[in-house]
């Protein structure tokens, strides 16, 4: 391989990326999200099929809300998988609204100083944009577009949430975005890091969610709660 791909990334070991919404509203459900984040990097760290993980493979969780301006904390930065120490309630508590497309736009911008050969961009939200104030729609949607140009992955899950209008507006398809039923947060990003573990292995494999992810995930009982 080159030291720098045809598509402007440069060469190296895989790195997800974790954008998790920590608004007020996710207080319920908050410790389930965050023992889901750590159940993936787990998961990723040690696969099923007992093949070891790249050497060098990378973790960065940020939060994110809005509370006189945009509030985004990157707890974990480029940790490698054998590193991570499980993320807690000491780290994050929620709190404040939902400034989606600024986060967006920040957790793309740490990818791209990164410039990982691959990389997958998961997104965790609860709720609709509300408080945006640095970064409009068509600027979240031309940071993913950015993304999406150097073949990472932009998937979107949404937390006991089944509204994906803001998923659409800045470009995820419909087949990367599912929705989260409470009880079902772990399975669900254990599905995913197998998941994310073909991508890193053959860049060729898209990080897509079909009918049998949707039941596992409990997607049906949300939009059944929700009306979504």
């Amino acid at each position: 391989m080159t030291d720098t791909q045809a598509n402007g990334a440069k060469t190296g070991p895989a790195h997800a990326y974790i954008l998790l919404d920590r608004t007020g509203s996710m207080s319920g459900i908050w410790a389930e999200a965050l023992g889901s984040v750590n159940a993936y990097v787990h998961a990723l760290a040690k696969p099923e099929d007992g093949a070891a993980p790249e050497p060098g493979e990378k973790v960065t969780l940020a939060v994110f809300d809005h509370q006189a301006g945009l509030q985004f904390d990157v707890l974990r930065r480029a940790v490698a998988l054998a590193d991570w120490k499980d993320v807690s309630d000491a780290d994050a508590t929620p709190r404040g609204m939902t400034p989606l497309f600024d986060a967006i736009a920040r957790i793309v911008a740490l990818a791209e100083s990164d410039q990982p050969a691959r990389a997958i961009v998961v997104i965790m939200t609860d709720g609709e944009e509300n408080s945006s104030s640095e970064v409009t729609r068509d600027g979240a949607r031309a940071a993913l577009d950015r993304a999406r140009a150097k073949g990472w992955e932009v998937v979107f899950l949404g937390a006991d949430f089944a509204k994906f209008g803001d998923a659409a507006a800045v470009g995820v398809l419909r087949s990367k975005a599912m929705a989260m039923s409470p009880g079902m947060f772990e399975d669900t990003m254990n599905l995913l890091a197998k998941k994310t573990r073909r991508y890193y292995s053959a860049a060729s494999a898209p990080v897509d969610f079909d009918e049998a992810d949707r039941k596992a995930s409990g997607e049906d009982d949300v939009k059944n709660r929700k009306g979504g």
